[in-house]
């Protein structure tokens, strides 16, 4: 099959001047296409996921329903509580027909105690926008395109990202997680990992200094943060993409496994550097004394 020429939406489009997305000789990416750094961080990653991972029931399915579902829940609530509400949910929506057929009401009152109640209304949303129009599982090019025929998800990430209440993010995890598709998907999580793994503790990037500079000792930390500029987004999705196996399903093991890292090692606030698996590829890791 041909591959397009159109630059997916999960991989940042280049900007008009740029060739596409440009790293320098010393940065993360750079160092990712020349040697073995991404190969290491994956075998690691892996090998703690297939011990540590937690049984959670969205992981025991690749219903695209469900799978959808489960991230709606998941954005800015604790897995904890999503746990409990998700198995009701199911019960009693358990497809996207009857989702799309039920009243408002019913649909916020199953959702009532998760909160930010948009999320159920973009679902409701959704659901009555796919059934409703009807999407083909294979279409133009086997995009799964919208048109008449069975009332599914689609399965690419360029119409997925389409519909409402998804954004980049759940595109790439719905596209992975029920499709097995190779894509990255960043959150919040993810997005901590690879800062502090491939960039360093802190979220900027230096800039070019002088050889004056170079050679004078930064007085402050806060002299050296006011030298620096803010990693881009598509610096952080190019690396996430570079580094998602090729392969369905390691791909899938892979965002799950590195989402996992950032919500019960590589956490916000005091980070446990000491016991997370990646550690000896880590920037941020390798600094922190032992103990």
């Amino acid at each position: 099959m041909a591959r397009s020429s159109t630059p997916h939406p999960l991989s940042p489009s280049p900007r008009r001047g740029e060739g596409g997305p440009k790293a320098s000789s010393s940065s993360p990416l750079s160092a990712l296409r020349r040697g073995g750094q991404g190969v290491r961080f994956r075998r690691k990653l892996l090998a703690w996921w297939a011990r540590a991972a937690r049984d959670l029931p969205w992981r025991r399915t690749r219903d695209p329903y469900r799978v959808l579902v489960s991230e709606f829940m998941l954005q800015q609530t604790q897995v904890s509580r999503v746990a409990e509400y998700y198995p009701r949910f199911i019960e009693r929506f358990p497809d996207l027909a009857t989702l799309a057929n039920a009243k408002p009401r019913a649909v916020r009152e199953a959702w009532d105690g998760l909160g930010y109640y948009a999320r159920a209304s973009n679902l409701h949303a959704l659901a009555k926008s796919v059934v409703g129009r009807g999407v083909v599982e294979s279409g133009v090019a086997e995009k799964g395109v919208a048109g008449d025929g069975v009332a599914t998800l689609p399965d690419d990430p360029e119409e997925l990202i389409k519909l409402p209440g998804i954004g980049r993010y759940t595109a790439g995890a719905v596209a992975c997680f029920a499709f097995e598709k190779p894509v990255p998907a960043v959150d919040t999580n993810v997005r901590r990992v690879l800062l502090r793994v491939f960039f360093g503790d802190d979220q900027r990037l230096p800039r070019q200094r002088s050889t004056r500079e170079r050679n004078t000792r930064e007085r402050d930390t806060r002299q050296r943060l006011t030298r620096q500029r803010p990693i881009p987004q598509r610096l952080i999705w190019s690396l996430a993409a570079a580094l998602v196996p090729k392969d369905g399903k390691r791909a899938w093991k892979f965002n799950q496994a590195i989402m996992e890292l950032g919500a019960l090692i590589c956490v916000a606030r005091k980070p446990k550097c000491t016991q997370c698996p990646v550690r000896p590829n880590c920037k941020t890791g390798r600094r922190q004394a032992p103990g």
